[in-house]
């Protein structure tokens, strides 16, 4: 079964559909219909954006039908005005409402976070969605317990990073690792694939501001991450599965306060060659 077909009725041979494929194995030449080359099977990484771009709807991709890919709707598209906000009004979310999210809307956040980019399309990252409050607080504490093996450790490193200050705090009773959050997600994948760091990273990006969308708000789960890839305690206690590693967390719930105002920020550092 060919890997492409083309509906040659409906197509107006304009070769978009060769334009924009990364790998280059479709065929086209002007005044004919496009065609897919020998190793096609072998290098299609289906990212879609073959029929995707197709204006009139004639190409078929054997692994994925037009029929399952929604049109854009233009009419959804932010304006310039609405991004900048959008962006600009982004906060880290670190006081909660205690309101449990539904895995509902948590699998809203997902099926959006795996449009986000990925070396090679390999939409590799997993996830694993940690939201019982017990389980939560075992794990603050063990990063707890990581903080003071730095401390020991690498007093210099861990003092920089005021861990003597986040562990004085938790033991006055104030959750400063996960604050109070009602989820935690976690992005893992293969340890030894060099596309995870990036590929994880993005995904948690996407997944936080589509986050905005539906009302919650996050924060990255830095000091959760860090005991995550290098504690064992703690690798023990996310217990994943075999070879895997975190490569990033996030905290996610309701927030409890609403920020009224976008703050300042340093001038970007940018080097022009024009």
């Amino acid at each position: 079964m060919d890997l492409l077909t083309v509906d040659q009725q409906g197509c107006n041979q304009d070769g978009l559909c060769a334009a924009v494929c990364p790998v280059g194995i479709i065929d086209f030449h002007k005044g004919s219909f496009p065609v897919e080359k020998e190793d096609a099977k072998e290098l299609c990484i289906r990212c879609g954006h073959c029929l995707c771009v197709c204006p009139t709807g004639s190409l078929q991709h054997s692994e994925m039908g037009v029929t399952a890919c929604p049109p854009i709707q233009q009419e959804l598209f932010f304006s310039e005005a609405q991004s900048e906000q959008f962006f600009k009004a982004r906060r880290s979310i670190r006081n909660y409402r205690q309101k449990s999210v539904d895995k509902e809307t948590l699998e809203n956040l997902f099926d959006i976070a795996r449009y986000a980019p990925s070396g090679h399309n390999s939409q590799g990252v997993s996830w694993l969605v940690i939201a019982e409050k017990e389980e939560l607080r075992l794990l603050g504490s063990i990063v707890v317990e990581w903080m003071r093996y730095m401390l020991k450790t690498m007093p210099e490193f861990a003092l920089g990073m005021h861990m003597n200050r986040t562990v004085d705090r938790w033991q006055q009773g104030e959750d400063v690792i996960l604050r109070g959050a009602p989820a935690v997600v976690v992005a893992h994948m293969e340890k030894d694939n060099r596309m995870a760091p990036a590929s994880c990273t993005i995904a948690l990006t996407y997944l936080e501001l589509a986050a905005a969308g539906m009302g919650l708000g996050c924060c990255w789960a830095g000091y959760f991450n860090a005991a995550a890839a290098t504690f064992p305690p703690m690798q023990t206690a996310l217990a994943l599965p075999e070879g895997y590693q975190s490569f990033g967390a996030m905290m996610v719930g309701y927030p409890k306060f609403q920020y009224q105002r976008i703050p300042q920020r340093r001038s970007p550092q940018i080097t022009w060659r024009l």
